[in-house]
């Protein structure tokens, strides 16, 4: 195909790619109460189905490391291509198995594979562009993610009410998203030259001092906000009769409001820095989470929805342009392996943190400490930040300013 297809192409199949990401926990979240139910003769039933949109987190962060040295020594292309096809098997085969355990298992393979397609597709949007125009596709992306979300919470939860087993058919996407892999997808030069000299030297390596507060924050963050696509499906099923596809739209909402303020990244960026889109984050899922606690009926809850929509929309473009404003090219692969690894050992952990507030004080409590800890963390990062000014990689350079060729 002609070059400027090939590229629009390819683009499309970056962002497409990016909402695979989503895709592994959305689809499945609306139905949730009806596989307690089917599973309810098991043992911690309503546990282990709750566990079910965590386990891919759990295996995801062991395998994101993994998948950032693979992108690195062996290049991007293969290991996506690998990564995809199991995304599809593994997702997909939940709507054949018929055990809970097994359907777990499975979860953990969609894990694997989750971890080198958002490794990879994130490494290859910072191998083709920089400096603005790398800030602008990583709003793209993050507004892909979440709009591909909101479809996917959308339409699951539409399946849900005809049959649980449904949504999980929705993997099979990934089998489009593989043909623009294979066909659009060119190894970046700049990758084959890093390649190259990481052969020679393994030291051009990530960062640690320099990345591990990203990190860190990266982990709280989602340990704070993902308590809400797992909890808040079993919250609005206790204020009455809240069918899956309305457990869907409420789910679709802050995602959608996330989408909208991804588009607008850029301009925020422009005028503030790194740490303080953080501090707008910190403070808007906090305020949202809130909301949610105290509110007992389900307007309230949209309500709170759509202001920590505004956190989760401008956290993970904030996150992903911080780390590759500070790592050199040679360890792209890794240094985003290791971001994956934080955000889904957050995703992993959340429920296991918040478990015993849920069971001991409901639903509505969970939601109201976890955005308090969230409006405190604002708050303290508000004044780190007025006390201790943006060090130099707060904005990215003007000298930075172009987009790679190729």
């Amino acid at each position: 195909m002609p070059n400027g297809n090939k590229i629009q192409y390819r683009n499309a199949t970056l962002l497409l790619g990016s909402a695979m990401t989503v895709l592994a926990g959305a689809t499945i979240a609306p139905a949730l109460p009806a596989m307690s139910r089917a599973f309810q003769d098991i043992p911690n039933a309503d546990f282990l189905v709750r566990m079910l949109l965590t386990v891919p987190a759990l295996f995801s962060a062991i395998g994101a490391p993994f998948s950032g040295f693979l992108l690195d020594r062996w290049g991007r292309k293969p290991v996506l291509v690998v990564a995809v096809i199991l995304y599809g098997l593994a997702g997909a085969s939940g709507y054949v198995i018929g055990s809970l355990y097994g359907i777990l298992a499975s979860r953990a393979l969609l894990g694997l594979a989750v971890a080198g397609t958002t490794s990879g597709f994130t490494t290859l949007i910072a191998d083709y562009f920089s400096g603005r125009k790398l800030s602008k596709f990583l709003g793209y992306q993050a507004a892909f993610m979440a709009f591909g979300g909101a479809v996917f919470l959308l339409v699951g939860g539409i399946l849900a009410d005809i049959d649980w087993r449904l949504p999980f058919l929705l993997y099979l996407y990934a089998f489009g998203i593989l043909l623009g892999v294979l066909f659009a997808i060119d190894e970046p030069q700049a990758q084959k030259t890093a390649g190259e000299q990481q052969s020679q030297d393994d030291t051009a390596a990530v960062p640690y001092r320099s990345v591990a507060p990203i990190y860190v924050l990266a982990f709280a963050l989602t340990m704070l906000f993902f308590i809400g696509p797992v909890l808040l499906p079993f919250l609005l099923t206790d204020l009455g009769e809240i069918s899956n596809s309305q457990i869907g739209l409420a789910l679709a909402v802050s995602v959608l409001v996330g989408g909208v303020f991804s588009l607008q990244y850029q301009r925020l960026k422009q005028r503030l820095s790194f740490q303080g889109i953080n501090v707008v984050v910190f403070l808007a899922i906090g305020l949202g989470s809130l909301i949610i606690g105290l509110s007992s009926e389900f307007a309230g809850i949209i309500l709170g929805l759509v202001v920590s929509g505004i956190g989760v929309g401008l956290s993970l473009p904030n996150f992903n342009l911080w780390l590759l404003t500070v790592i050199p090219a040679a360890a792209r692969g890794r240094a985003v392996g290791g971001l994956i690894t934080a955000v889904f050992l957050g995703q992993f952990l959340s429920p296991i943190a918040i478990q015993p507030i849920a069971s001991e004080a409901g639903f509505s409590a969970a939601f109201a400490v976890a955005g308090g800890i969230s409006l405190l963390l604002g708050v303290v990062f508000l004044a780190w930040m007025i006390l201790r000014p943006a060090g130099p990689t707060a904005q990215v350079k003007e000298g930075d300013l172009q987009e790679e060729t190729s």
